[in-house]
């Protein structure tokens, strides 16, 4: 019999759950187990099991889309993919990140044995092709991402360049024939670059203006350099930015606002960030004579106490910033439901080198291509740098970044800083916490819409810090971390659901696509591990051929 739409929960999964209950004692436990089918129709029941089994806040509400509390018990316990149904060993150093095609139908993995390898995701997954970066002077492969028509494999690596000086590489390889099609350098290699549509990749470099001063160019590179370079421009600069206090330009994504058709709401007005604020209150002052003011105290002694070179390189920057960049735009996003507007994301900063913000830049149409002039479109002398639309604060070390399939929402692994901490020195960031907050963004009003879910760990310090893959599907949020486990949380309640098992680090993690009930993750033990859902573990046994050689033998017992 079923309820709720569903196959009812196993006897032994019932008992378990009803000594949750303090009113049901052990002896009708089992009364009830013998007609549990009338038990499932009892929503105040199921109700009471929900948030006691679960623990979840009677203030959180059912999720909008559960037809009963019983089917929402069984989501949960049911769905999640926290079985091992598979352990791939091909890769022979630590495996650091995951990504699946948009059909599901194959996913890449990355290694620091400088690898990238190409699965195919049927009943059992198997190696379809592996790519060894090494010819290439790669020292690993960190990131892959295939284009929007899987036609494409986007991978990052880091590449050894002269005298043994690191830098980034991107290489973009054909689905079709497993062919490399071009190589672009990459500064930092932690930018690891994205796709912007089927055809052009992003790329960032890295220009020193001081000891602690630099500009980020992100660059839009054509996928097919080698073929079209003889005809048509195959780069062209997106855009220069100014960083300060040793910061740069790092782990960029792109949001398509197109993805989400709910009707947008009247954003409310945002406030002008710090260094444009400072500016518009400097009672008319313009940025020129602030720069000549300054000087102007230097020179006749009146900065006091005596500022280091490090301070002064950032004074100076912080006063060349205010002449050099445009006020950010205060409606940043548009309120067109059916708008083709995308926003690069990426992490930067403005105290110390350790990624502590989140920058946010609208790509216009007339960038989408490499089209037109190489250096973009001409700007005017007061627009040397471009300016940032928005910047969320995290106030802790950034540790790695995802976006919800449509695009509404984005999540951020971070390590806090001490709540009332000063930094005076930007190579010197504070120390950060070993438990790691899971941040949740609102992209439509830039806010942060639930408590931070926490369960997982890191370790390793701030000065050495790497990044945790996370991913998201409709209903869950996944996360690697330090202490040899996967997390899984469910989106609405905001509880921890599995915690999966590895010998050591979890890099990363990946949901198909098309099934939230299949999860990868990734570890420093060089395992990748494949887990499904309870549910699908019985349907698969469930079709699976019963071995004609026990069917013999049952039949000749049955005769003796």
């Amino acid at each position: 019999m079923e309820a709720g739409g569903g196959p009812l929960l196993p006897d032994s999964v019932l008992y378990e759950i009803f000594l949750y209950l303090d009113h049901v004692d052990v002896l009708s436990v089992g009364l009830v187990c013998q007609q549990w089918h009338a038990v499932a129709r009892d929503e105040f029941l199921w109700k009471e099991l929900f948030y006691r089994y679960y623990r979840v806040s009677r203030e959180v509400p059912r999720h909008p889309a559960a037809v009963s509390w019983y089917d929402e018990f069984q989501r949960l316990y049911d769905t999640i993919p926290c079985v091992e149904v598979q352990a791939l060993k091909e890769h022979n150093d630590q495996v650091l990140h995951l990504s699946f095609s948009h059909s599901g139908c194959l996913f890449a993995s990355c290694s620091k044995d400088c690898t990238v390898k190409i699965w195919s995701n049927e009943l059992d997954i198997s190696l379809q092709h592996s790519s060894n970066m090494r010819p290439y002077n790669w020292s690993y492969t960190q990131f892959s991402q295939f284009n929007s028509d899987d036609s494409l494999l986007l991978v990052s690596g880091v590449f050894v360049g002269p005298h043994n000086s690191s830098s980034g590489e991107i290489a973009v390889i054909s689905m079709e024939n497993f062919t490399l099609l071009s190589r672009v350098r990459n500064k930092p290699y932690d930018v690891f670059g994205c796709w912007l549509n089927e055809t052009n990749l992003i790329s960032g470099n890295l220009h020193r203006i001081g000891r602690i001063t630099s500009c980020s160019v992100l660059w839009l590179n054509n996928a097919f350099q080698g073929i079209e370079s003889e005809n048509v421009n195959v780069v062209k600069r997106l855009f220069k930015i100014q960083n300060l206090n040793a910061s740069t330009i790092r782990t960029v994504m792109v949001a398509d606002c197109s993805r989400d058709s709910e009707e947008e709401e009247a954003k409310p007005k945002q406030t002008p960030e710090p260094a444009v604020q400072e500016l518009l209150d400097d009672g008319g002052v313009t940025a020129e004579d602030g720069l000549q003011q300054f000087f102007d105290d230097i020179m006749e002694g009146r900065v006091r106490p005596a500022m280091t070179e490090t301070e002064l390189e950032t004074k100076v920057a912080e006063l060349f910033v205010r002449n050099r960049t445009k006020p950010p735009e205060l409606n940043l996003l548009s309120t067109d439901s059916n708008s083709k507007t995308k926003y690069l994301i990426f992490t930067t900063g403005c105290l110390t080198y350790s990624p502590h913000q989140i920058g946010i830049k609208r790509i216009l149409p007339h960038q989408m291509t490499t089209a037109g002039p190489v250096l973009g479109e001409e700007r005017r002398s007061d627009e040397f740098f471009d300016s940032l639309d928005h910047v969320i604060d995290i106030h802790g070390h950034i540790i790695g970044m995802g976006l919800s399939p449509d695009h509404r929402y984005l999540y951020v692994n971070s390590r806090a800083w001490p709540r009332d901490c000063v930094i005076s020195d930007p190579m010197q960031p504070p120390p950060i916490a070993e438990e790691i907050d899971l941040h949740v963004f609102d992209l439509k009003t830039m806010k942060e819409v639930k408590r931070a879910l926490r369960a997982h760990r890191a370790y390793t310090p701030n000065e050495e810090c790497f990044f945790i893959f996370l991913d998201v599907s409709r209903d869950f949020v996944a996360s690697g971390a330090e202490d040899r486990h996967g997390y899984i949380w469910d989106r609405h309640y905001n509880i921890c659901l599995a915690k999966l098992q590895h010998d050591n680090v979890v890099n990363s993690v990946a949901f198909s696509p098309v099934e939230q009930e299949l999860l990868l993750t990734a570890s420093d033990d060089t395992t990748i591990k494949v887990w499904r859902s309870p549910r699908t573990v019985r349907v698969r046994q469930a079709r699976k051929p019963r071995p004609r050689k026990l069917l013999f033998s049952w039949l000749m017992n049955q005769k003796s």
